[in-house]
């Protein structure tokens, strides 16, 4: 039977289509963690604020009566306005392990992209750079961290034989807190912040988080505004973020550094609650939310956290500041049970980040691709 590609629009019945869909794909998969429905929901609704600048739509290929596949296309117009470019972007890509649906639903995407102009597209992004992105390609052999991709390892040829090739690749760091040289490393962070006059390390907390957004928003569009793909986020959607993020967040784990009261730097580390949630399978109405319960409620505290972020200013690189920042969200994670840690992403290409990772005893271990290809 031939294979039918369905638009979908972002009706909650269609949202909820497109993301079940991967429950047939990773059936049996040990260590794909479904990500919470309720929150795709948010994610692919005009409550996003990504929508206020971007546009996408939806596809799954259906064969025999079953979906067998689902991509989105995406126009950031930030994105192109900010990088002066004709991009599009693919994403939240799904498939069975057949050539001709992939292509298809690419080919799709292919033709939507192309009569809105642009020239190439970019992907995976789900959907954009501030949000999951990247396919990954080595490290098939664990769970992912939280907000961080899983993909079957026959992805990268799918993708591949439609036409696609790498335009960077992505790097995860595993730390291994436990013998992580902290003390060193907290003695070079205390030498740093008596070197840099007026330099002040401030943590975040969930009481101080909405009068600190300004400051937060402030130095990540200013330290990341060169790094390849980056995207400056608005007002809305940092608050978006914060909203969402809020119920994972915990005191200790966030700090903006500033000097003479101006923002150059910030560190954002979450506790990896895939570690809580993959007994969920996606939902919060399941016998596996008392398993859960614990974490969500504060009450206990995943062993691991993912480093989200980590920047400083252009000015003011390469003279400590990471490294004292890395160094209080360190210690905050160890009083708080945190025994490993993952950096991701950091570009291929970041010798600043990948040497700052490897003085905390970070290797990689795992890696995401972000592929490009003319249309």
């Amino acid at each position: 039977m031939t294979v039918q590609i369905n638009r979908l629009d972002r009706s909650r019945h269609n949202i909820l289509r497109f993301h079940r869909l991967a429950y047939h794909i990773y059936k049996g998969d040990p260590n794909w963690v479904a990500p919470l429905l309720i929150d795709r929901l948010v994610l692919f609704s005009n409550r996003n604020p990504f929508f206020e600048h971007a546009e996408m739509e939806m596809w799954v290929a259906t064969k025999d009566g079953q979906d067998v596949g689902r991509i989105a296309a995406i126009i950031d117009h930030n994105y192109n306005k900010f990088h002066n470019d004709k991009a599009a972007y693919f994403g939240f890509f799904e498939c069975v392990n057949d050539f001709s649906i992939a292509r298809a639903l690419f080919e799709t995407a292919f033709k939507w992209a192309q009569a809105r102009g642009a020239i190439h597209i970019l992907g995976p992004m789900n959907p954009s750079t501030n949000e999951e992105c990247g396919l990954l390609i080595e490290g098939f052999d664990g769970p992912p961290t939280f907000m961080m991709p899983y993909n079957p390892p026959y992805y990268p040829q799918l993708i591949e034989s439609v036409g696609f090739q790498k335009a960077r690749d992505l790097l995860a760091y595993y730390v291994d807190v436990k013998v992580c040289p902290l003390d060193k490393i907290s003695k070079i962070a205390e030498r740093v912040k008596n070197k840099i006059p007026g330099l002040k390390l401030n943590l975040v907390t969930p009481k101080t988080l909405r009068n600190d957004m300004e400051k937060i928003k402030k130095v990540y569009n200013r330290a990341w505004e060169a790094n390849w793909g980056f995207v400056p986020m608005t007002d809305a959607e940092m608050e978006f973020f914060a909203r969402r993020a809020k119920p994972v967040f915990r005191e200790g784990l966030v700090w903006y550094a500033t000097i003479n009261e101006e923002p150059v730097g910030f560190l954002l580390a979450l506790p990896d609650f895939n570690l809580a949630f993959k007994c969920l399978k996606g939902r919060l109405l399941t016998p596996g939310v008392f398993k859960a319960l614990p974490f969500i409620m504060g009450w206990k505290t995943p062993h691991r956290c993912r480093v989200l972020v980590l920047g400083v200013v252009k000015e003011y690189r390469q003279r400590g500041i990471e490294t004292a920042l890395l160094a209080e969200g360190f210690n905050a994670g160890i009083k708080a049970g945190i025994t490993e840690a993952e950096a991701s992403w950091i570009l291929e290409d970041n010798i600043i980040m990948c040497r700052a990772m490897e003085f905390f005893g970070g290797k990689v271990y795992r890696k995401y691709r972000i592929y490009d290809r003319a249309i």
